[in-house]
This record gives structure tokens, C-alpha cells and sequence, in this order.
């Protein structure tokens, strides 16, 4: 299944990258692509709604300020 939501606050393109790696290495998802343009994140898992917890916590790392609408 495959989700994409909005960003706000996102900063820059680097942390996007870095952002989309972590998320990219976690467990159950399968691909994850994070737009600093477009300020959106889709999520590619079998369980979105499952690992969202531990994506947050990821993007929360690389750009506190950075809030994912759910």
C-alpha cells in the first residue's frame, strides 16, 4: 500500500535526502520518497498505518521542527 503526506516546515533538501534514507531502512517498508519541493513524503509498506510511529520518530531526528500531517 502506498501513502504520501504533507510536510510542513521541511528546511532543506539535504535533510529530505537523509530523511527518506532512514526511512527507506526500516522495518516493513519497502520505499519511501521525501520531496523538499513539493513537501510531501509517500510511504510504500504493507502497513502504513504501522510503522508511521517509528517514520515520525525517524523524521523527527534528522528535522525536529518538520511536522507530517497524518
Amino acid at each position: 500500500m502506498k501513502k504520501t503526506f504533507k510536510l510542513i516546515d521541511l528546511d532543506c533538501a539535504n535533510c529530505a535526502a537523509k530523511m527518506e534514507t532512514a526511512i527507506k531502512k526500516l522495518p516493513g517498508v519497502t520505499d519511501a520518497s521525501v520531496s523538499f519541493m513539493a513537501q510531501k513524503m509517500t510511504i510504500e509498506a504493507d502497513d502504513v498505518d504501522a510503522v508511521m510511529k517509528d517514520v515520525v520518530k525517524c523524521c523527527r531526528k534528522v528535522e525536529p521542527d518538520c511536522e507530517i500531517v497524518l
